[in-house]
């Protein structure tokens, strides 16, 4: 069995013109503070070398990265050209972040990285070089070998988990992707992910209806009865502590929060405004489903704001310490 607890994780640097160079930096810089594992970032050593009070170790292998983590930011130099320009977006820039996102998840499904942490990318950028997943988190899915439809996204904060069932897609297309078998796949992955990563042995699973008050007894839309409730006595049946459909403007608060350990919810926005509303410098976007641990910082490029100095990298960090915590917790369950 592969000690994953004992392997440096590897971070794609996403796309070299946004902030991820600088949070992986500044995460770096705070590892003793934030008791971060060793990591080594996967990219162009001269996306890096000119940061603030950093200084740099270029890699060979990821076994290298403990040695140096210590005294450098260890990078695994995959992409030879000049630095990328803060905030100016490139097609270079866009096929080092790939580049960078193929190797970091071959490394983990080989056992030479302990997890994935993926720094953002220009998802318009790499529609231009040929990318044709919705986003990181299906691409990571298809190198591990797991169907599209069984990698779940999940975004979690200290106090808050949730699970958009339904990701990027318009809300007049809600209705036609929400079905029973999403449901029950997505319950699944959740209850499971629960047990494997965060080491919550009976795991307590609310969803939140599609309609106003839940569909008001079918008086405000049908889904909740002939959709969602189906999926909830399945998945009853088959053990799992989980709700039927709840007004979704009420699940948030503090005292419901507490009643759960994560929430399903039909649409994306349904998700995520309570996660960002609560955790908007840390929350962490997780996949669940995978062989791999895989986690990411839940932002974006913010192109804007490169070079500048003042990204903020608390997402980043977290998602570094969430990946710790699912590796040790796999560890446990495995054993």
């Amino acid at each position: 069995m592969v000690d994953w607890d004992a392997k440096p994780f590897a971070i794609s640097c996403g796309d070299p013109a946004g902030i991820g160079p600088e949070i992986i930096a500044k995460s770096w810089k705070q590892r003793a503070t934030a008791g971060l594992k060793p990591f080594f970032v996967i990219g162009n050593i001269s996306d890096f070398e000119n940061l603030p009070e950093v200084p740099v170790r270029k890699i060979d292998q990821p076994k290298e990265a403990g040695d140096a983590f210590g005294q450098a930011l260890p990078v695994l130099h995959i992409h030879e050209a000049a630095a990328a320009v803060p905030g100016e977006a490139s097609l270079d820039s866009a096929q080092c972040s790939l580049h960078a996102l193929e190797i970091a998840c071959g490394l983990a499904r080989s056992g030479d990285a302990g997890a994935v942490i993926t720094a953002p990318v220009s998802k318009s950028q790499l529609y231009k070089i040929g990318f044709r997943y919705p986003g990181q988190t299906e691409f990571v899915s298809e190198r591990c070998g797991i169907a599209r439809e069984n990698a779940v996204m999940m975004l979690a904060g200290p106090t808050l988990r949730v699970i958009p069932m339904t990701t990027h897609i318009a809300l007049k297309d809600v209705q036609e992707h929400l079905t029973t078998p999403l449901i029950i796949a997505c319950a699944r992955a959740a209850a499971k992910a629960m047990v494997r990563n965060f080491g919550i042995d009976n795991p307590r699973i609310a969803v939140a209806g599609l309609n106003p008050h839940a569909g008001e007894n079918g008086n405000l839309g049908m889904e909740e009865q002939r959709i969602m409730q189906p999926a909830v006595d399945q998945l009853r049946e088959e053990g799992l502590d989980i709700t039927d459909p709840l007004p979704g403007d009420t699940m948030f608060h503090e005292e419901a929060r507490a009643k759960y350990d994560v929430a399903l919810c039909p649409y994306h926005d349904q998700a995520l405004i309570p996660l960002k509303t609560l955790h908007f410098f840390d929350g962490v976007n997780m996949t669940l489903g995978l062989p791999i641990v895989r986690t990411s910082p839940d932002h974006g490029t913010a192109f804007n704001i490169a070079g500048q100095n003042i990204a903020d990298p608390r997402s980043m960090i977290a998602a570094i310490q969430m990946a710790a915590t699912a590796v040790a917790n796999r560890q446990i369950y495995d054993h």
